[in-house]
């Protein structure tokens, strides 16, 4: 069962581009960026198209935009979870921040989790557009953010930018000035997104550097002179553990204590 992968298994190797294919090819969206599904909607679309009839869909907000609509969303995922009987905890207060490396991991799995049911074979039945008619939000994730901004910048400008009573002059000035705005906050929000891609170039690279030095202890944990030894299924015990939320160190430190206990009683006998 995908619930009960590790840190290590191939899943968690699937890159940012081939997840990004498989939801836009899968749902029909446009996304562009992992944490453009951090509302958590993408996710139970997923869940209604592999189980169909188990996700209320009517009551998933494709257009949750605030951390309160997000965490409605992830509610509904929960519930269809618990229906399931699939252990797998979301760690909503990360995934809500819209943290690309928390989202990245949660779609990583829940690709897995997917191709495992039914063979992988997508439904051709499934009609992810209609689905979300039904539930009444019938929008591209990433088109009605961008189109929502749009719509209230609009909505600025012509709000209280104009004063009618001041004449073609006046309106002159306001303009002028509206528009130095705009040029200002577009290089703020401009340097923020390269400031961000760094950041995310850097988490992606220390994630690639603790990975491969795992990868490199699991290798040398299944050579076959050492793989029986304590210490190398003390070490194995840690690197698949599937519980996130419980530590696997007590069980691996119970391997070696056993193992030093059988020693010390051997060497007694003799």
């Amino acid at each position: 069962m995908a619930a009960s992968i590790g840190m290590m298994d191939a899943a968690y190797f699937v890159g940012r581009g081939e997840i990004l294919s498989w939801i836009n090819a899968t749902l029909h969206l446009n996304l562009s960026k992992v944490e453009e599904a951090a509302s958590g909607a993408v996710q139970c679309q997923m869940m209604d198209m592999i189980h169909p009839g188990v996700v209320p869909m009517h009551k998933v907000n494709f257009d949750a935009k605030t951390e309160y609509d997000m965490i409605q969303n992830y509610k509904v995922l929960q519930d269809v979870f618990n229906k399931l009987k699939i252990e797998k905890h979301i760690e909503v207060n990360k995934l809500v921040k819209g943290r690309p490396l928390d989202n990245l991991e949660f779609l990583q799995w829940l690709k897995r989790y997917c191709d495992s049911m039914n063979g992988g074979i997508i439904n051709e039945n499934y009609n992810p557009v209609e689905r979300r008619c039904k539930g009444g939000k019938d929008r591209n994730i990433k088109g009605s953010y961008k189109s929502s901004k749009l719509l209230h910048a609009n909505n600025t400008d012509n709000g209280m930018c104009v004063d009618e009573s001041s004449g073609p002059k006046g309106r002159h000035k306001s303009d002028m000035s509206s528009g130095a705005n705009s040029v200002g906050e577009i290089q703020a929000l401009q340097q923020e997104i390269m400031d961000l891609k760094i950041s995310v170039d850097d988490l992606e690279k220390e994630r690639d550097f603790y990975f491969g030095k795992l990868r490199d202890i699991e290798i040398l944990c299944q050579t076959p002179e050492v793989e029986d030894l304590p210490m190398s299924l003390a070490i194995k015990k840690i690197l698949y553990a599937v519980d996130a939320k419980v530590s696997a160190l007590g069980e691996a430190q119970e391997i070696l204590t056993k193992s030093g206990d059988d020693a010390a009683a051997s060497d007694a006998q003799d």
